[in-house]
């Protein structure tokens, strides 16, 4: 049986969340869509930008991820306002509800996209995949009160790349005997995973389109850009055999990102903030006296593009040095060098403490550093997190005489 995967994705998701907000709970009756309007933050929390636009925005040529100012440049009239995180992520449990009721199989990629294994669903029984896409995106607007795109393929990669065709509102196919007339032609730098860097690393080949990638030699991409390359190659070509995978409903979810305050793009500077995430994350674990098998680093660039990247690992663990390794080697196989606005770390398929199999020649070494951080986190549960501290997390002679330099001046404005 062929599998049957939908990609669903909310159009303009936190506008179109907030005007629900606000009709429905504020009593107004100006609907934000209808006007040209956008969720933007505020600058002194890094911010001050773009995150949401309505279609009569759009007309006016504001983007998501530009300035406020450069916004309101090119409308005027642009009305903004601010985001409300915490209604949004309700309107999206409300989304992750509803799929749940037309298949058991549901995976949550972000706050507004999620994949839905369709594969022998009542509703794919009843109808072509198209008309059942249709019907539950349909569904979805009736119930909800707000659209969506709905991807349909075989698989999570061909389905999330339909999903970005024509919008909003709409409901795209892409099966592999599809991809030749429908994803070929498109920019290279469409593709999934294929950010700024690495479209600029395909430029100097020659590849510009996502054709010309799929033709090309698997070794020379390959040579160039190392796993990533072959990743991407295969993308290209429609091969994606990654499961939607399938929350258990009792599993706790153990993971922490960062917005950081500029764009990075210094390697050891991004590693430095997964080794503060991976003690947030291990220490978490180990509090529960539980492990993870699976940890995932996740990027988001500073055009808003994200992706994530994860292992399964031959023993779960909780220890931050073991948890900032395998997010340290996700991190170099996956990043292109884009600039990063935001980075994460997670973990799944979490087991109790004492299940983990230790072999031989680890034994020792993880019974020694799992019974120090246990008694650091005591130290730091006992007189604050920075009663123990990592050397690498200490600023250097030449920060601290820049400290000193500035003691006293009144602070810089942030940009």
């Amino acid at each position: 049986m062929e599998r049957i995967i939908f990609h669903i994705d909310v159009n303009n998701a936190y506008l179109s969340w907030e005007a629900l907000y606000r009709i429905e709970e504020l009593g107004e009756t100006l609907d934000l869509r209808t006007i040209p309007s956008a969720i933007g933050g505020d600058k002194a929390s890094r911010h001050g930008i773009i995150l949401a636009k309505s279609m009569p925005a759009r007309a006016y040529g504001v983007k998501t991820a530009e300035t406020l100012g450069d916004a309101r440049k090119k409308c005027p009239e642009l009305h903004i306002v601010p985001p409300r995180m915490n209604i949004y992520r309700e309107y999206s449990r409300k989304l992750i509800a509803l799929l749940h009721e037309f298949s058991p199989v549901i995976e949550q990629y972000s706050i507004d996209e999620a994949f839905a294994d369709m594969t022998g669903t009542a509703l794919v029984r009843q109808a072509t995949p198209v008309e059942a896409a249709n019907t539950l995106r349909q569904t979805i607007c009736d119930t909800l009160g707000f659209t969506v795109n709905i991807g349909v393929s075989s698989n999570k990669l061909l389905a999330k790349m339909a999903s970005d065709f024509e919008k909003p509102d709409r409901v795209h196919s892409l099966f592999p005997d599809e991809i030749q007339r429908k994803m070929w032609p498109l920019p290279v730098g469409e593709l999934f995973f294929v950010g700024r860097a690495t479209q600029n690393k395909l430029y100097n080949l020659g590849i510009r389109t996502i054709g010309e990638l799929a033709s090309f030699d698997r070794e020379i991409i390959r040579a160039h850009l190392g796993k990533h390359g072959a990743l991407i190659h295969d993308y290209a070509n429609g091969i994606d055999h990654s499961p939607v995978s399938a929350e258990p409903a009792d599993s706790k979810g153990y993971g922490n990102s960062i917005t950081l305050p500029h764009d990075v793009t210094d390697s050891a500077e991004a590693k430095r903030h997964l080794l503060s995430l991976c003690e947030s994350v291990g220490r978490r674990l180990r509090a529960d006296r539980v492990m993870a098998g699976v940890v995932a680093v996740s990027i988001k660039d500073s055009e808003f593009a994200r992706g994530s990247h994860q292992c399964t690992l031959a023993s779960p663990t909780n220890v931050t040095g073991e948890l900032y390794d395998h997010a340290c080697r996700l991190f170099e196989e996956y990043w292109d060098g884009s600039p990063i606005r935001l980075i994460g770390v997670s973990t799944a398929k979490i087991t109790k403490e004492a299940l983990r199999q230790l072999n031989l020649f680890d034994q020792d070494k993880y019974l020694r550093q799992s019974k120090l951080e246990t008694a650091i986190d005591g130290l730091r549960k006992k007189f604050g997190d920075n009663a123990v501290m990592r050397a690498s997390f200490l600023p250097s002679s030449r920060e601290e005489a820049a400290l000193e330099d500035s003691s006293g001046k009144d602070s810089p404005e942030e940009e």
